[in-house]
């Protein structure tokens, strides 16, 4: 039986931290290949990308596999890293944009896995590999996002904000934030917990300072009447926090997949998204499974959606598609299953096309997650949209 009263916890990381650099800096390849690739004549279709980024004391390792114009030079992916770090906030001793030696180790796509996902006679594009993807969403926010995860991104995104705007220009990029909901009947109410890491430049700046500075940009932040005199406060518990990101801590790209899906409300199906063009459904198939995910809320077929999509590499069709209403359901769970299949081409190729993902959209997925976040005019956050609405409600007769 669930439980109708409980707690439940969810952690965020800034832009700033370690792993999150390095998320970035993959990311900004995988754009630099969708702008530049087709101003330099290629299909965008035919360009691929899977690049991973560590980052430590001064020095940035970035490796994988391309398929490209030559012109898109590892020089330039350099710049582009550097570009990354200093928009980030890093000026360091270090962990400096001008000063981090940045190393690049890009190569040609491997022969055996392009055989397997090109298009080739009558064979549609096949998926970069086998997986499982899951979307979820909920009426917990807005956004149709858990609760937890969300207000956790939100204290990170908005003092990152008022750092590089000035007001809080004493704090550092590096930042990790952790909020504890309470819940009752089934909805969240308060914030039982609040916790936060945060890099201060200012060595003189004590626990309780920090907190001091941080607490009404974060009361502000949740929802009026979460934060009162029961909730608890961890602010730089360990005391001063002046050394941090990859000075700090080894990143590296992809070790953030909770905090850039659900926050352990949903599972997740152990891909990580940074760094992958869209024929990787690791990447693709997640935002599709969120997409249909939330129409079916949005839609007012369910309160909760979990939906499941499996894929064999090389195959174009997904193997299976599974939905969960948890309870929740004015349909049954079937009746979705088969309504996904009919209002979305689940393939590579047809969940690139109907979202939009052959664009240079994809840096700024790279901190406070790839979901809850607003459909932005240039294709960006695509899968955030509800314009499945209709066409679910028509396909379950609803």
């Amino acid at each position: 039986m669930s439980r109708s009263s409980y707690l439940f916890t969810s952690e965020s990381v800034s832009e700033g931290h370690p792993d999150k650099v390095c998320d970035r800096i993959s990311d900004e390849i995988v754009d630099a290949f969708f702008r530049l690739g087709p101003q330099l004549g290629w299909d965008p279709a035919h360009l691929r990308v899977a690049a991973e980024t560590l980052a430590t004391t001064n020095r940035v390792v970035i490796a994988g596999e391309t398929r490209g114009p030559a012109s898109i030079t590892h020089d330039l992916l350099r710049h582009l890293a550097r570009l990354a770090i200093r928009d980030i906030g890093y000026e360091q001793d270090g962990f400096h944009w001008e000063r981090a030696d940045i190393a690049v180790h890009l190569h040609a796509q491997s022969a055996d896995i392009a055989v397997g996902v090109d298009a080739a006679g009558n064979k549609d594009e096949g998926a970069g590999d086998q997986g499982i993807m899951f979307g979820y969403a909920c009426r917990e926010t807005p956004e149709l996002m858990p609760a937890p995860i969300y207000y956790a991104h939100e204290i990170l995104r908005v003092l990152a904000e008022a750092r590089k705007a000035g007001p809080l220009k004493m704090l550092g990029p590096d930042a990790k934030s952790q909020v504890t909901v309470a819940y009752e009947n089934g909805k969240p109410v308060r914030a039982q917990q609040i916790v936060l890491s945060t890099q201060h430049l200012d060595e003189t700046l004590a626990s309780s300072d920090i907190r001091a500075i941080v607490e009404p940009w974060i009361v502000k932040t949740l929802p009026a009447g979460w934060v009162d005199e029961k909730t608890i406060w961890h602010v730089n518990p360990t005391g001063k926090f002046v050394i941090g990101g990859p000075d700090g801590d080894c990143g590296l790209t992809g070790r953030k997949i909770i905090v850039d899906t659900y926050g352990g409300a949903a599972p997740h199906g152990g891909g990580a998204f940074s760094g992958k063009d869209p024929t990787k459904v690791d990447r693709s198939a997640a935002y599709a499974a969120r997409y249909l995910a939330k129409n079916v809320v949005a839609a007012g077929l369910a309160d909760r959606c979990t939906i499941q999509i499996a894929y064999a590499i090389g195959v174009s069709q997904p193997l299976a598609v599974y939905c969960d209403l948890h309870g929740t359901g004015k349909v049954d769970e079937a009746t979705i299953e088969k309504a996904a299949r009919e209002v979305m081409n689940l393939s590579p190729r047809g969940i690139r096309d109907h979202l939009g993902l052959l664009a240079p959209i994809y840096a700024r997925t790279s901190a406070y997650g790839h979901f809850g976040r607003k459909p932005e005019d240039d294709g960006g956050f695509s899968w955030e949209k509800t314009d499945l609405v209709d066409a679910l409600k028509a396909a379950v007769g609803a």
